[in-house]
């Protein structure tokens, strides 16, 4: 018997990831050549798109090496401190009693209006 096609499944590729240091090092070997398809033979080499080069590039002009050492897409979003949360479920609760507790007073006002009974001043506060 033969042997037959490996079942393992293989990992998904990672993508590659570059130091600072070598960014503006293509950066600088890409901007000393003089002659005609020399930075496309250094991409070549490298294994490097002109994207690559042209983001390090802008990278580096507007933020110097610091700026080569940003990562792609949004910054990461911070996450509550357990705290914040807890304030934050605290406050959505005391909400929620504040609202049952102004519809019980609206409610006794409108009974107190139906059957005619003067409210006194103090019992007036907070009026709407």
């Amino acid at each position: 018997m033969g042997a037959g096609p490996d079942p393992e499944v293989l990992a998904r590729a990672k993508r590659r990831q570059f130091t600072a240091e070598y960014k503006a090092e293509i950066v600088r070997r890409a901007d000393a050549c003089l002659k005609t398809g020399e930075v496309g033979e250094l991409l070549r080499r490298e294994g490097l798109y002109s994207s690559h080069l042209t983001m390090w590039r802008k990278q580096l002009r507007e933020r110097g090496i610091a700026g080569l050492n940003q990562r792609r897409g949004p910054a990461p979003k911070s996450r509550p401190s357990v705290r914040e949360i807890q304030l934050e479920r605290e406050k959505h609760k005391l909400e929620k009693r504040l609202a049952k507790a102004e519809a019980i007073i609206a409610f006794q006002k409108k009974v107190h209006e139906l059957l005619g009974i003067p409210l006194k001043s103090h019992e007036l506060e907070g009026d709407d």
